[in-house]
């Protein structure tokens, strides 16, 4: 095609910006609306299975309706008159794909790849509650731009109309097999939560510089997705913080249902694990697909007790004791034993300790009397010395003084043996 010959009448093409096994995609210049576009064009074998473009125009149709800032948008599609290349003219984002910027650097500092998947994270979370699916999540359709570093998904849509396309079975045109959820290669079909693995697949090796699978086909990829977890971020790279190593691995998990509920919820948990917060791990082991046997340990007795949803054992045992273990039942014999002695004991004893309070009253009463006493006894002393000292009395007035100081003293021994007895 020459320069001056426009491509479906109205682009024009500039320069091939990249080349895949479905399509190629060009850099060219919009006449009509005079902005730069990207325009990918499809290879020409798929153009010859029918099927294929019909589900393709179907899906171009559903991305070209998402309009979101980490999505990029779908301007155009269709067929070229006369060469019959099917298209889609999409906006075009200057800056590289993430695929590129791990060629050039080798692997991102944990703060930049957070900023890089809690973009994508935003953009999936929009696509999905609109009912589409990415279905081809890699590094090659995450573009960052050059300006504002902001990071748009791209190619939605393309990967469902190809995935049940037999000529790219036979071809293997679908995407990486690296980034295939357990379930994809499983051949289930793929949901938001295999968007979200794929994902996880790409923080990985974003933030460590491979993949944490490394496989030649879907069988071998199957085989080590079912072996186990891959070895955690953090042992990798000791900048990763373990929290964002768990976020990590969960998203990595084996079943579905142990992965973040949606992609809102994992941009999150990217956010809190970059600030050293964790997701639960409980959840986390879940997630994982572990054995119970691997996250077990040691109980006192030699048994094994699962760990708590804290992640730790020692609530666990003591829960488990008083129920299975014989150590609480001599516990509980000997209580009735020192019961009966007790109830015995309250039926003799009252009375002894109702008496101190008693004893101390009539004490503090006797005190109290014998003060009273006491004071009456100096007075009438003090009386009978003045009236003996006294001239002026006669001796009958002595007498009957002497005879009521014999009366009171007569009173107060009576009181007195009264109050000790």
């Amino acid at each position: 095609m020459t320069a001056d010959t426009l491509f479906a009448g109205r682009y024009r093409l500039e320069r091939r910006l990249g080349t895949g096994g479905m399509a190629t995609v060009q850099l060219a210049l919009d006449t009509r609306l005079e902005r730069r576009v990207a325009v990918k064009l499809l290879a020409d074998h798929l153009a010859q299975d029918a099927s294929f473009v019909s589900r393709f125009r179907r899906e171009a149709l559903a991305a070209a309706r998402l309009v979101h800032p980490n999505i990029v948008q779908v301007f155009d599609f269709g067929e070229e008159k006369g060469g019959g290349r099917q298209f889609i003219v999409m906006e075009f984002v200057d800056g590289q794909s993430c695929a590129e910027i791990l060629g050039d650097e080798g692997r991102l500092a944990p703060r930049d790849a957070v900023a890089v998947l809690t973009q994508a994270c935003r953009g999936l979370d929009y696509a999905h509650r609109h009912g589409v699916v990415h279905r081809d999540v890699k590094p090659g359709n995450l573009l960052r731009a050059r300006e504002g570093a902001q990071v748009k998904l791209a190619d939605f849509g393309i990967a469902k109309a190809a995935e049940q396309s037999d000529i790219t079975k036979a071809g293997s045109v679908l995407g990486t097999a690296a980034y295939l959820s357990p379930e994809q290669a499983r051949g289930e079909p793929a949901g938001p939560l295999s968007d979200l693995y794929a994902l996880g697949v790409v923080a990985y090796q974003l933030m460590s510089g491979r993949l944490p699978y490394e496989a030649p086909s879907l069988t071998e990829l199957a085989r080590r997705q079912d072996a186990g977890a891959p070895e955690p971020l953090h042992a990798v790279d000791r900048e990763v913080p373990r929290a964002l190593s768990a976020v990590v691995e969960r998203t990595l998990a084996r079943e579905p249902e142990g992965r973040f509920a949606d992609a809102a919820e994992l941009e999150q948990a990217l956010r809190d694990g970059l600030h050293g917060v964790a997701p639960d791990p409980t959840a986390a082991t879940r997630a994982l697909g572990r054995d119970d046997a691997a996250t077990r340990v040691v109980a006192p007795t030699g048994r094994t007790t699962p760990l708590t949803r804290t992640g730790t054992a020692a609530p666990r045992r003591r829960r488990l004791e008083p129920i299975d273990e014989p150590p609480p039942v001599p516990r509980r014999a000997p209580a009735p034993a020192p019961a009966q002695p007790r109830r015995r004991g309250r039926a003799a004893p009252p009375p002894a300790p109702a008496k101190p309070p008693r004893r101390r009253r009539s004490v503090f009463r006797t005190l109290r009397t014998l003060i009273l006493l006491t004071l009456l006894a100096a007075i009438g002393i003090g009386a009978y010395v003045l009236v003996t000292q006294a001239t002026q009395r006669t001796v009958q007035l002595k007498e009957d003084i002497q005879g009521g100081i014999e009366r009171s003293v007569d009173e107060i021994k009576g009181l007195i043996e009264d109050n000790t007895r």
